[in-house]
């Protein structure tokens, strides 16, 4: 499994060919209240029904389709919060590969228990006091694994980066693509899709108010590291950017923005109410920055893209619970 320096189009692709009869091609949802909330023209990809339940498995299948023999027969290690997780736990298994997946303890039940059903051997670690990249590293070092980290991979960004490509290619030009980050793999793929298939789209990662290291990067010119950020939105608790991530992010996307933990909740709510769907907070971020009115969409053509719908009901309902006391 040769690595490049980094993504162009052509690796989107050619991730595409290679992915897509292993993953959904998930369907874009409209909403006529969304659209009155904000004038615009607003298209949700929605990642929330891809197989595992988010964005990841694009990534996870386009890096292990890549393996070599030697490396399929010795496994492969990751960690992640959870979407991650699951997303290489079943790809591995689709794939025949032995997977190890370092997660935290405060990781949601839901997916814990989906990455153990996928057959995942499952190290525990403390998010606020271990390092789970040299968890991760160590493992690999020490049974020959394959590391494929959740985001800073460009495997696994040109998988995510499918997921913008699909959008485009069914809705036509854009004016506007809100897309969720955490470590920038989804971000950097679905920038470049959108640039290349799109032009005059302007892309817009939202990250939440808590781990604003993304933003702070972009305006600084260079990779900021944070503590592990306390928010809702568990799959972006990323500490910084990825090496391969952030010069893509530098060079095609528009701007990073933030939201509240309280506007995630609400939008989580709206969805639930006017759409019927289950989205998690992290998959909440693009919306919400959407319909919050900062940006003036009027007469727009706007993507967001959903990343997941992994959260489990008793958490979604102390969200709401919370929320209205």
């Amino acid at each position: 499994m040769l690595i490049s320096e980094n993504i162009c189009f052509n690796d989107i692709q050619l991730a595409h060919q290679r992915i897509e009869a292993h993953v959904k091609r998930t369907p874009v949802q409209r909403s006529s209240i969304a659209n009155q909330l904000t004038g615009a023209e607003l298209f949700f990809k929605c990642e929330n029904f891809q197989d595992t339940g988010a964005f990841k498995f694009r990534g996870a299948c386009n890096a292990l389709l890549q393996f070599s023999p030697e490396q399929k027969q010795r496994g492969v290690v990751s960690f992640s919060s959870g979407n991650h997780a699951q997303a290489i736990a079943k790809a591995a298994r689709l794939f025949g590969i032995r997977a190890v997946i370092v997660m935290p303890h405060d990781a949601p039940e839901i997916k814990v228990a989906a990455t153990r059903g996928y057959g995942a051997e499952i190290v525990m670690y403390d998010r606020y006091k271990e390092d789970r990249e040299e968890i991760g590293r160590r493992l690999a070092q020490d049974q020959g694994l394959t590391l494929i980290p959740p985001y800073d991979h460009p495997h696994v960004m040109a998988g995510q980066g499918t997921s913008a490509k699909e959008l485009i290619e069914e809705v036509g030009q854009l004016d506007y693509l809100f897309v969720p980050l955490g470590g920038g793999g989804l971000l950097s793929g679905c920038a470049l899709a959108a640039k290349s298939l799109s032009p005059q789209c302007q892309v817009i990662g939202v990250e939440p108010e808590a781990g604003n290291d993304g933003q702070r990067s972009f305006q600084r010119g260079s990779i900021v590291h944070i503590e592990t950020p306390n928010t809702i939105a568990d799959g972006a608790q990323t500490q910084h950017l990825g090496n391969y991530t952030f010069p893509i992010i530098q060079q095609y996307v528009d701007a990073i923005e933030t939201v509240s933990d309280a506007q995630l909740i609400d939008t989580m709510k709206f969805f639930a109410n006017r759409t019927k769907m289950m989205v998690e907070p992290t998959g909440c971020l693009g919306a919400a920055l959407a319909m919050s009115g900062k940006f003036d969409l009027r007469g727009r053509r706007v993507g967001i893209i959903i990343s997941g719908g992994n959260v489990d009901l008793r958490r979604f309902a102390r969200f709401v619970l919370d929320s209205e006391l």
